[in-house]
């Protein structure tokens, strides 16, 4: 008995001990902590505690954005245009400086009366004018809203695992992620790759033969005025390459000394096009698959993907509307051509060829109903010497452009003064900032302009100039952005 109490007290002065222990730690964890506490606000030991004041944040200032005039009323399609004021118009820009002779002017209102025109039915060289005209024929005649999809097959061949990688037009993929913010590089290679090395091991599959399938466009790719008979001539290939089944950002071939733009969708120039684009496309996917674990043996080889088989994975480009849109604000020529090639695929009995494409664009355009007096087509993008068309031909493509309907895109891809494409700056009065849609020509010896225009007083109006052999160039472009500013005025 007398133990057992012994061990009692043993027990009791035990757990007072620890009381009294943890009690006295709690209290040097909390003087530690205030301690910390007061050397960090001295900045004695590191912490986010701190007495030193705080610099004010400045942010530099916004930009100033423009701003346009506010049209009065809903536009009046009705609206007439006041014949002598366009006639005084057109005058001046006749009598500018540096214009010189060979020139064709047309002024229209929404419902095709002519208010002013000066040798509309004379042909002239149109330069990248043209592409207003195969833009048309492709939105009226493609669905719009589909996409080119860049695919790849597995099958075998000898006992080897062959991967095909298919082009189907998809000249603005990304040699990275598909990004879905933009137009150019909505469809990413190392998008493709991956889903492609997933399926490989899906089946077992760690080495493959890489083909690529460039079958698209056939073996006629470049038009005439472009060949020099073996591949496009030296003087064009910043300007164009020759379309294909696939391609990296069109093709461009930025470096240090001419960087690429922060955002894909803008213009950084004309650096020098490659002229192999579903090469370089099939290279840059090799390399893609060995990042993915799959080892690919020897270089890709160009051939058509086995028949009879469905993809094992597919990358989607931008819809055709954004794409068309992108040619026009950026004049894209190989994606000009390449519309017109599609459009004459989509045709029966007509070449799958440069020719093909400018008849399969000027059948449309018939069918259509739109004036193609005078009309010659060297290519689809204006860019080849010998195209001829005549103001009459521009103005009524951009008529079909004032109303709703078919071939909408094609008006919905303009370039907008004061807001986005080669028009951006062409303009000399900040009131008409995004009143005024237009596709732009420039070649050395033409300067020339269509388009359609928001009318300050109300209504819109249809216009096209087509400047050729410029006795100044510069002043002629010059007088052409004092035009179509005033144009808005009428």
């Amino acid at each position: 008995m007398a133990k057992s109490q012994n061990n009692g007290c043993t027990s009791r002065r035990s757990r007072a001990s620890r009381r009294v222990t943890v009690a006295v730690s709690s209290l040097l964890t909390v003087a530690l902590f205030a301690g910390y506490c007061v050397a960090d606000i001295a900045d004695v030991v590191p912490g986010m505690l701190t007495m030193k004041p705080v610099s004010d944040v400045t942010f530099a200032k916004p930009a100033t954005a423009k701003t346009g005039e506010v049209i009065a009323s809903q536009v009046d399609l009705n609206k007439s245009i006041n014949t002598g004021q366009a006639t005084s118009l057109m005058n001046e820009l006749l009598s500018a400086e540096g214009v010189g002779q060979d020139v064709s002017v047309i002024i229209q209102d929404a419902q095709g009366h002519t208010a002013a025109e000066h040798e509309a039915d004379t042909p002239r060289e149109p330069a990248s004018t043209m592409k207003t005209l195969t833009a048309l024929a492709a939105s009226a005649t493609l669905n719009m809203a589909s996409t080119l999809d860049t695919q790849t097959f597995i099958s075998t061949d000898g006992g080897s695992n062959v991967v095909t990688l298919k082009g189907n037009g998809d000249m603005l993929l990304s040699a990275g992620a598909s990004d879905l913010n933009h137009i150019n590089g909505r469809a990413g290679l190392a998008t493709l790759a991956q889903a492609t090395a997933a399926a490989l091991a899906q089946r077992g599959i760690d080495t493959v033969e890489l083909n690529y399938d460039d079958t698209l466009f056939g073996e006629n790719r470049i038009p005439q005025g472009l060949f020099d008979g073996e591949s496009v001539l030296a003087d064009y290939t910043m300007y164009y390459t020759p379309v294909s089944s696939m391609a990296i950002d069109g093709g461009r071939q930025y470096s240090d000394a001419f960087p690429a733009p922060s955002n894909p969708d803008d213009s950084a120039g004309y650096p020098e096009l490659s002229q192999h684009t579903a090469t370089d496309a099939a290279q840059r996917f090799a390399q893609l698959l060995e990042d993915n674990g799959i080892t690919v043996n020897g270089d890709p080889v160009a051939a058509a993907a086995p028949s009879g088989t469905s993809p094992v994975a597919s990358v989607s480009s931008a819809t055709l509307s954004e794409i068309l849109a992108y040619t026009l604000r950026h004049s894209d020529n190989t994606l000009a051509e390449e519309f017109g090639r599609l459009t004459a695929l989509a045709k029966q009995n007509v070449p799958n060829s440069p020719e093909g494409g400018t008849q399969a664009v000027h059948a449309t355009l018939q069918a259509l109903g739109m004036d193609t007096a005078g009309l010659t087509m060297a290519d689809c993008s204006g860019l080849s010497d010998g195209s001829q068309l005549t103001v009459r031909t521009l103005i009524s493509v951009q008529q079909r452009n004032l109303k709703t309907g078919i071939g909408a895109p094609a008006a919905e891809g303009l370039s907008i003064t004061g807001l986005i494409g080669t028009a951006a700056d062409r303009y000399t009065d900040d009131k008409v900032a995004g009143l005024i849609r237009v596709k732009t020509g420039s070649l050395a010896h033409v300067t020339s302009m269509t388009g359609n225009v928001s009318r300050l007083g109300g209504g819109a109006l249809a216009f096209a100039v087509v400047v050729n052999n410029p006795d100044d160039y510069e002043a002629a472009r010059n007088a052409i952005n004092s035009f179509i500013t005033k144009l808005a005025d009428l």
